[in-house]
């Protein structure tokens, strides 16, 4: 007789749904961002505005009783996410910074070293030692992305290739630290959403000054005038507000669909919506911007989706036979964003 306290299994029509919300929404995220921050000089304002309207969504949902934790603010907390929001930030401003140099075609092959780079950190951190498949699959992975960027043929900028690696790196190490953050939130996923999206806006005001956005971020909110034009023509500052207003509740909406996630989802689940998203990335990539799919590059893809579905499929199994010896079925639903292959972001993880 099962336990009185056992949950019924989500349904596909939960599973699709959740998979579809999550799906359209990191779609959407990416394709904003690339539209918004191909016209601004100011990527970290771009983020900050970003950050500011997921958290006044925040407060709204509060305020009106729609969210199942009820938010609060503890200095003590703010504390023990010191770590967890200095990841975020750099994590999140280096990803702008990425979408911004190259193409989103070209995005996910930037941040294609998050796999290999989450493997190694967790080896180092959490002393995880991965197993010869695992290893393979990064391997696969890693081949994938020195394709995409020596043997393309297309011209790529090497400063975007290098903030693509360096935001894989910082994802890999924030994949750790929010385990750990969890547990000063008392394991509630929503108040550390809110928390990150809080103090990362704050932690970004002094940072936009002294990285040089003032001059443009003056330019851009002096140039009133911008806003009545002939038809047909679209101004920066125009682009700015609605690139600012869908990409933040965009996040806002993420920190909800990854909420979800943790309940309904599985990594094998994940990791092809991911392959759906990459794909889909490119393709609009290539209507929306001009931008050109080379062999190379629709080859890097596919190596970097076929080694991170491969990873997934491993993990998969291998957690199977860990819980068979023990004498427990199934294995652990996780978030979207600890499998990902490709960001998160809590609010605008272009992921």
């Amino acid at each position: 007789m099962p336990p009185q306290n056992a949950t019924k299994p989500p349904s596909r029509l939960q599973v699709t749904g959740v998979v579809l919300f999550y799906l359209v929404a990191a779609l959407a995220m990416v394709i904003a961002n690339k539209w918004v921050l191909s016209k601004t000089d100011a990527p970290l304002f771009f983020l900050f505005t970003q950050l500011v309207i997921a958290v006044i969504l925040f407060l709204i949902s509060d305020a009106m009783r729609l969210l199942p934790d009820r938010l609060a603010f503890d200095i003590n907390v703010c504390k023990g996410l010191v770590a967890m929001v200095g990841l975020s930030v750099v994590g999140l401003s280096f990803s702008n910074y990425t979408l911004k140099y190259v193409d989103a075609s070209f995005y996910q092959v930037a941040r294609g070293l998050v796999l290999p780079f989450t493997v190694f950190t967790s080896f180092i951190v959490l002393h995880v030692r991965p197993s010869l498949r695992i290893l393979a699959t990064c391997a696969v992975v890693t081949l994938g992305f020195f394709v995409g960027v020596f043997l393309d043929g297309t011209a790529v900028s090497l400063l975007g290739i290098f903030f693509g690696v360096v935001s894989s790196a910082i994802t890999a190490t924030h994949s750790v630290v929010i385990k750990q953050s969890l547990n000063v939130v008392n394991g509630s996923a929503l108040l550390l959403s809110w928390y990150t999206n809080l103090l990362s806006a704050i932690v970004l005001i002094p940072i936009i000054i002294f990285a040089g956005e003032g001059p443009a971020v003056t330019k851009l909110l002096s140039n009133a005038d911008a806003l009545v034009l002939q038809p047909g023509e679209i101004s920066h500052l125009r682009t700015f507000i609605y690139g600012s207003a869908i990409t933040g509740a965009l996040g806002f909406m993420m920190s909800i669909a990854s909420l979800l996630s943790i309940k309904v989802t599985s990594p094998i689940t994940h990791m092809i919506s991911s392959a759906v998203r990459g794909v889909a990335a490119s393709l609009l990539g290539m209507w929306l911007f001009n931008e050109i799919i080379t062999t190379g590059r629709a080859s890097s893809i596919a190596i970097i989706l076929l080694g991170s579905i491969g990873y997934t499929w491993v993990k998969h199994v291998e957690s199977q036979q860990s819980q068979g010896s023990s004498g427990s079925g199934g294995y652990e639903r996780v978030k979207m964003e600890d499998v990902e292959a490709g960001r998160k972001s809590t609010s605008s993880k272009p992921e």
